[in-house]
């Protein structure tokens, strides 16, 4: 964790710069709540461990910032069928939606490829509004429990749409690619 970027980094506080993300998020959930049991990886996810470190797991929440790391949840999930709660940020806006495993569009239905570069800047190159990853992020977490409970209507099939500068949200209706492999 960085001085740099930690405006937006909701679980971190500035005497835990330098310390890893995971052990600081760690020390804040428990502190937070001291039932609840965290299990914590202390790895980046490539191709090679995905499987071993997603399985098991009943929801997968992707809270990552480029495009190979949201490739790989997406096709690992789907491989697994474990839905994905998934958010991206720039600048002021925000976009959350879920991946429910196989029958309903996936990552790569609404995003075939990765854009090039110069069509998408990072956090750090476009900026971010530092309250932009606790508004997507409380929406996650919304998203997650009510998958694991089994309640209300999950934003499987929709996208979110959030504008901090308006305070708008729009929503669009998504529907899986038929030459998809989540279509099977």
């Amino acid at each position: 964790m960085e001085l740099s970027n930690l405006q937006r980094q909701v679980l971190h506080t500035t005497d835990r710069v330098g310390c890893p993300k995971v052990d600081s998020a760690a020390i804040t959930l428990a502190a937070l709540n001291p039932d609840v049991r965290l299990i914590t990886h202390h790895e980046r996810l490539t191709d090679a461990n995905a499987t071993s470190l997603l399985r098991g797991y009943d929801v997968v929440i992707d809270a990552s910032d480029n495009f190979s790391t949201r490739y790989l949840i997406n096709d690992v999930a789907l491989d697994l069928r474990i839905p994905v709660v998934h958010a991206s940020i720039l600048g002021f806006e925000g976009q959350l939606t879920v991946f429910s495993a196989r029958g309903a569009p996936c990552y790569r239905c609404l995003f075939a490829a990765p854009p090039p570069p110069e069509l998408a800047p990072s956090c750090q190159e476009a900026g971010v509004l530092g309250v932009l990853p606790g508004i997507l992020g409380t929406l996650q977490a919304t998203e997650a429990l009510k998958l694991v409970l089994g309640i209300g209507e999950p934003m499987i099939g929709r996208l979110l749409i959030f504008d901090a500068l308006a305070m708008s949200f729009d929503e669009l209706t998504t529907s899986p690619d038929p030459h998809c492999r989540c279509a099977t």
